[in-house]
């Protein structure tokens, strides 16, 4: 892996912030996908039995930044935490994920948990690699309270439906997608 000087990562990190911003604002996240080399992996694990891949710039910008982002307008993302080394050019980066929705106390719906993603720089402002994790039942548990409360927006009801349907693009069994979580370029 090549080391990268602290100030081009540092860089970096601002750029993906700010991109993250306007996406919330815009509840569109696609644009995003100009961080990435061409040939970038972005993907996670959906659980014990699948995992999600996208490989190549279109796959991120139109799967893992459209379709899966697709429902979530009004969510924000905010990154807590974010940690860089620069000798091995990655970067980790601890988010939350909080609706736009409240509930009848007034506070947030907000995915309990630790979400994050880990990057892999690929030089001249680009993500190589990205590998997500957060808690999945976590996840699932509180999109059931905003069924159950009536709070779910009609393009996260759609999201929903489209979730359950099979053979969606990006999923593989586990340990059986193009690249594996685990894999990493040369």
């Amino acid at each position: 892996m090549p080391s990268y000087p602290r100030a081009e990562l540092e860089d970096m990190v601002e750029r993906w912030l700010a991109a993250n911003r306007a996406a919330e604002e815009a509840g569109d996240w696609r644009p995003m996908a100009e961080l990435y080399t061409a040939d970038a992996t972005y993907g996670w694990s959906y659980g014990p039995t699948t995992d999600f891949m996208a490989v190549g710039r279109d796959e991120i910008r139109d799967i893992a930044l459209g379709d899966e982002m697709a429902g979530l307008d009004g969510w924000q993302y905010p990154y807590e935490e974010i940690l860089i080394d620069e000798a091995k050019g990655q970067v980790v980066g601890f988010w939350r994920q909080v609706a736009d929705a409240t509930r009848a106390d007034g506070t947030h719906y907000e995915v309990a948990g630790i979400g994050g993603s880990w990057f892999r720089y690929g030089g001249n402002g680009q993500w190589s690699w990205q590998r997500d994790w957060f808690d999945f039942g976590n996840a699932a548990s509180l999109f059931m309270e905003m069924l159950t409360d009536g709070a779910l927006s009609d393009g996260m009801t759609e999201r929903m439906k489209r979730s359950m349907k099979e053979n969606r693009p990006g999923y593989y069994p586990a340990f059986a997608g193009p690249v594996g979580l685990w894999e990493v370029p040369s």
